[in-house]
Order: C-alpha cells, then structure tokens, then sequence
C-alpha cells in the first residue's frame, strides 16, 4: 500500500465516522483489529477485534453526537501506519458508565490517533485525546 492508499484510507474511516456508518467503518477494519483507547485518566484500555469495536462504536454512537473536523492526515511511506490531527466536536447525549449525567453538554476535543495499516485496513488504532 502507498501512503496515498493509506492516506484515502484513513479518509474513509473518518468520512464513515462522521457518517455513523457503523458497517461502512467495520469494513475498514481487519477481523483481529487492536484499538487502545486513552482513558480521561491517563489510563489505556484495550480491546482486540471487530465484535469488540462493535460494542465500542454501538456505545459511542448511542451516547454521543460526534463528527471529526479539520481533519489533517500523514502517512508513513511504505504505506504500514498513518496518523491524523483533528478536532471531535461533540454532544453527549445519554449518560456514559462511569461518567458524570449527560445534560447535552456539548465539548470540542483535540485528537491525533496513530494507524498501524495491514493489508489495506485498519489494524491497530491509539487513540489519545486532550
């Protein structure tokens, strides 16, 4: 893969993101997919797997309104890893384990996740935010 091809990848998953796309963005992903997610308390949670990021996604979309912008994309050149800047503005709608009420509080969130690319998906995402 080309860092063009990672680079239109990576696009694709933010463009099925902001779409609530959820099989769109499944399809990007390989079945054995790791996702680090970066905890509020400098903790890393990680789950392996599609079913596992299904669980995540069905979550995140029934308790949050979210779309990704000023989305800027950078890909190693042997196409292997990607990583990409941006903003997540939000609304949390419904109450999150382990969170405070959701009152419809609305937020905008710095990110820059780090791709790991495996034959032209998505194999590994760290996710960090501010």
């Amino acid at each position: 893969m080309t860092d063009i091809a990672a680079d239109t990848l990576i696009q694709r998953y933010f463009d099925a993101f902001n779409a609530r796309d959820v099989e769109g963005f499944l399809d990007l992903l390989t079945d054995d997919v790791v996702h680090e997610i970066g905890q509020d308390d400098g903790r890393t949670a990680r789950e392996t797997g599609k079913p596992a990021f299904r669980a995540f996604l069905d979550r995140t979309t029934r308790c949050y309104e979210q779309k990704v912008v000023d989305l800027f994309v950078m890909a190693s050149p042997d196409g292997n890893g990607a990583t990409a800047e941006f903003t997540l503005l939000g609304v949390y709608l419904e109450t999150d384990a382990g969170l405070p009420e959701a009152e419809g509080q609305r937020y905008a969130r710095p990110a820059g996740p780090v791709f790991e690319i495996r034959d032209g998906k998505v194999a590994r995402r760290n996710k960090t935010k501010n």
